[in-house]
């Protein structure tokens, strides 16, 4: 991107300390690698860069000017870890890389003073810090953990207060007109409609994680303020006491601080507290004595999940299905290996292969296929007759002869891993 302006990186942050050559050239190299789906001009990462660099003096000067107006945003639905769906809204190429070189110019500014109890989308932390923080106050005896959900949080961030916030600590009007413009970005339907947007910071953009923050912060202050011991993970926030009456004062407390004071809404069907070991946090649960376990509902979504995957009518053939399920389950056991109470993970071992056998036997169709591939997985005699056997999938994943067949090592050196798995982890 030889056209971009270059300009030493200084405080204060400027529209030109954000424009500067080597700030858009690392914003780039960001967008690139996060790559991502179009925006609604329809063109990828790759398609981009061709005509952001052909335009990209008269987008220069229409930025430095004030005339530059983003792009709608691409409505894109997804489903919520928890249940239900989550809107993204995904900006154009050129979008997101303005806005990245804006996040890259911001985050010095606020880290310093951003909370130490704060874990999300921040540089150097991590969800497991935050589950690791909580896991040493309830090892000081603070058990009870108060869940606090906020309803559709980056659909409600009140725009005013927002950028009040953000006008604390950057002067240069034009990037503040910048951002607002961003924020009150139209979010455009699969339909084609445009909606206007009073309200909110749109998940899919590399400046919302960040502008999040920036809103909540002042929570985070006035619960260090109470001398509260709590983690904040984006908009998940659990705050952890020692008794059930202290967990129903604080509650009550918070709510009516942060509904006044944010003007964001607390979903309070979705919010309550109880012992730590009946919720959870990011996933995890927390037990009473300190240890680590996986969630009973991240379990339910892993086991829908698996049979997803194994699907037997899938179009896919047996090296795209072990690629598939490798990438998963690799990731899943990356972000959960974290737990030190594994039993309920391991317990679904065996489960997760007689779901690999199951998809294998209704992949060889019939018989002849079934007795073929028997044959060349080293079954030989009386076991070959169970080709023909008329029990469903389901009870012949079970059959001796199948697992046979498809042993756990035959399984694992083909690359059908459990990860969690000695003779996994070794691969």
């Amino acid at each position: 991107m030889t056209a971009m302006r270059e300009t030493v990186n200084k405080e204060p942050v400027t529209l030109e300390s954000v424009l500067a050559k080597e700030n858009l050239n690392a914003a780039w190299s960001q967008v690139k690698a996060n790559d991502g789906a179009a925006g609604v001009d329809g063109r990828d990462v790759e398609r981009s860069l061709p005509r952001i660099r052909q335009d990209w003096p008269r987008i220069e000067a229409a930025l430095l000017a004030g005339r530059y107006q983003p792009a709608a945003v691409r409505a894109v639905t997804i489903p919520k870890a928890n249940g239900g769906e989550r809107t993204l809204g995904i900006p154009t190429v050129l979008d997101r890389l303005i806005q990245q070189a804006i996040h890259q110019q911001f985050s010095p500014v606020w880290e310093p003073d951003f909370s130490e109890h704060s874990h999300g989308f921040r540089p150097g932390r991590s969800a497991h810090d935050a589950v690791r923080a909580a896991q040493e106050y309830i090892k000081a005896g603070k058990s009870w953990v108060i869940d606090l959900d906020l309803k559709s949080f980056f659909d409600q961030v009140d725009h005013d207060r927002l950028m009040s916030r953000v006008a604390s600590k950057v002067r240069d009007k034009r990037l503040l007109r910048l951002i607002g413009d961003y924020l009150r970005a139209p979010m455009q339907t699969p339909d084609g409609r445009q909606e206007k947007r009073t309200r909110g910071t749109p998940q899919g953009g590399p400046l919302s994680p960040l502008l999040a923050n920036i809103y909540l912060d002042p929570l985070d202050k006035q619960l260090e303020a109470r001398g509260l011991s709590f983690v904040r993970y984006a908009d998940d926030i659990a705050i952890f006491v020692s008794s059930e009456r202290s967990a129903e004062r604080v509650k009550a407390s918070v709510i009516a601080w942060i509904e006044k004071h944010l003007k964001v809404e607390v979903n309070r069907d979705k919010s309550g507290s109880g012992p730590s070991d009946q919720s959870g946090l990011l996933g995890f649960r927390l037990y009473a004595d300190g240890r680590i376990g996986v969630a009973p509902k991240t379990i339910t979504r892993l086991k829908a999940k698996v049979r997803e995957l194994w699907e037997a009518r899938q179009s896919l053939t047996s090296e795209q299905l072990r690629d598939q399920w490798q990438r998963y389950i690799r990731g899943w056991w990356h972000y959960f290996q974290l737990a030190d109470w594994r039993r309920e993970v391991e317990n679904l071992t065996g489960w997760i292969r007689r779901h690999m056998r199951k998809c294998f036997w209704l992949r060889w169709h019939h018989p002849r296929g079934r007795l073929n591939a028997l044959k060349r997985l080293g079954v030989r005699g009386r076991a070959l007759g169970n080709a023909y056997c008329a029990k469903g999938a389901w009870a012949m994943a079970l059959h001796p002869s199948l697992q046979q067949a498809l042993k756990n090592a035959t399984l694992q050196r083909h690359g059908f891993i459990i990860p969690w798995t000695p003779t996994s982890a070794r691969l």
